[in-house]
């Protein structure tokens, strides 16, 4: 019998992202470049950045003819030095884990008319006064001159308005199952193009909640969710009868359409593995973000 689904949202907040296109002699080096640069960036609980493959892109379809990969970073609209947040969180990422590895070039996704860094000037800077500006497969960028060759990179890169936060629990009848829902959940939402599962493999095993009995931690584990802790005093258990393990799935994007779509697909994908009981989302009631994210799609409104 397919799991039930909850009759929940879950509730996303705002932010600004930006992305990059990434390209590389072949799929080794692309891999090897995205996975780095999107590394140390699940959660804007103490990280940079959320950062995760947002697409492939064929090479039939970059400016520089070769496979190509999209990197999404985002972060909170709620900080408020967001944008020089965001720019750093870039330029360490691109200058220490793409420019250093082999073959790889940088290009801009977003429009960069209105709101953009200047990240291939600052990148750039790495030449020690050799670098130099040119024109290359149509596009403005800065040209590096490094051992092996040279780097290339856009000049200017755009940022936008965003979403983060959307979110699904998996909840199992035994921690396999509740896995490899995850699992399948990953890969439905990453069919939906545009948004980005900032965790490792899209998976978060250790789902927080807001707030801490220590004044240093500003999120902590959801005890009443935790299987080991039901029974114990002090924890009123939220688990349903049954459940042995729960994982969850975050998705990033640029709206709240990209995001239910992920969502859904992800549903779709997940639903029907043996074991699995139920599926369900976390919010805070609306004090965290105001795009709600409801997993019966007749509460949704605007999807298709």
């Amino acid at each position: 019998m397919p799991a039930i689904i909850d009759d929940t949202y879950a509730e996303a907040f705002r932010s600004i992202y930006a992305e990059v296109l990434v390209t590389a002699r072949d799929d080794h080096w692309l891999d090897t470049a995205a996975r780095h640069a999107t590394g140390n960036a699940s959660s804007s609980i103490l990280c940079d950045c959320e950062a995760g493959v947002s697409r492939t892109v064929p090479a039939a379809e970059t400016p520089d003819g070769r496979p190509g990969v999209v990197l999404q970073f985002h972060v909170p609209r709620f900080w408020k030095d967001r944008e020089q947040k965001l720019e750093r969180a870039l330029l360490v990422r691109v200058s220490q884990n793409v420019l250093t590895c082999p073959t790889a070039a940088c290009f801009n996704v977003l429009p960069a008319d209105e709101r953009w860094f200047p990240l291939g000037r600052k990148v750039a800077y790495f030449g020690d006064g050799h670098q130099f500006k040119a024109e290359r497969f149509g596009r403005r960028v800065r040209v590096i001159p490094i051992l092996s060759g040279e780097f290339v990179i856009e000049r200017r890169v755009g940022w936008a308005d965003g979403l983060m936060g959307g979110n699904l629990w998996f909840f199992g009848e035994t921690a396999d199952a509740a896995l490899d829902a995850a699992q399948l959940a990953v890969v439905g939402a990453r069919s939906v193009p545009g948004v980005s599962l900032p965790f490792p493999g899209g998976v978060a095993s250790s789902g927080s909640k807001a707030g801490s009995k220590y004044t240093f931690s500003i999120a902590s584990t959801y005890a009443e969710y935790c299987p080991t802790l039901r029974g114990k005093e002090g924890v009123a258990t939220r688990l349903p009868d049954g459940v042995a393990s729960v994982q969850e799935i975050i998705i990033n994007g640029p709206d709240l359409k990209a995001i239910a779509a992920a969502t859904q697909a992800a549903i779709a994908a997940a639903r029907g593995v043996p074991g699995l009981q139920r599926i369900s989302a976390g919010n805070y009631g609306g004090r965290l973000g105001k795009s709600f994210v409801y997993l019966h799609t007749e509460k949704q409104p605007g999807l298709s």
